[in-house]
């Protein structure tokens, strides 16, 4: 999102980019490897380049937007996949829990359900990397009597549960992934 803000001016502000990305139905075929500094898990590639794929004229902004959301959430496919053969429980089993930046647009958290198959749940507070460092300190000094007690602080902002998976979206994404990869 920083480079379409920052080097191209495609958007404004990284939450801008739900907005854009919902003024079309899908990406129109638009891929979008986002390596524009190599390429890390579970590809570990460095000299991996950034690719876009799939243009035509009647592509817009606003697919480029959407194929760069999508990309996030193939990526973490492609590590979850990795990890752990895929998730795709589509019932009561396990659950990504996404926080940070990314975590407040709702598109990328539907998409992210739906490309694992798992649902994603948001917590109220996103910023959590920050919260982590409040919670250690807070142990240290006798704030909360132990880890048990921090979980109870967690509260669920939104469950995105999984709808139908974009097989073919995914496949396009590793193909182009192949490519940026110099065929790896």
């Amino acid at each position: 999102m920083q480079w379409l803000r920052d080097g191209l001016g495609v958007i404004g502000t990284a939450p801008e980019s739900e907005a854009v990305a919902r003024t079309v139905p899908d990406s129109g075929g638009v891929v979008f490897v986002p390596a524009l500094t190599g390429l890390g898990a579970p590809h570990w590639d460095p000299q991996a380049r950034g690719l876009i794929t799939g243009i035509t004229r009647g592509t817009t902004r606003a697919h480029l937007v959407r194929a760069t959301l999508e990309a996030i959430a193939f990526e973490v496919r492609d590590v979850v996949e990795s990890m752990t053969g895929g998730l795709g429980s589509n019932g009561d089993g396990p659950v990504l829990k996404a926080d940070g930046g990314a975590s407040a647009n709702d598109l990328l958290m539907q998409v992210q359900a739906d490309q694992l198959g798992a649902a994603v749940e948001r917590p109220a507070i996103q910023e959590t990397t920050a919260l982590g460092a409040a919670f250690l300190a807070g142990l240290g000094a006798g704030v909360w009597g132990s880890r048990t007690e921090l979980r109870e602080t967690w509260h669920l902002d939104r469950r995105f549960e999984p709808g139908e998976r974009d097989d073919a979206a995914y496949e396009r994404w590793r193909a182009a992934v192949r490519l940026a990869t110099h065929g790896a």
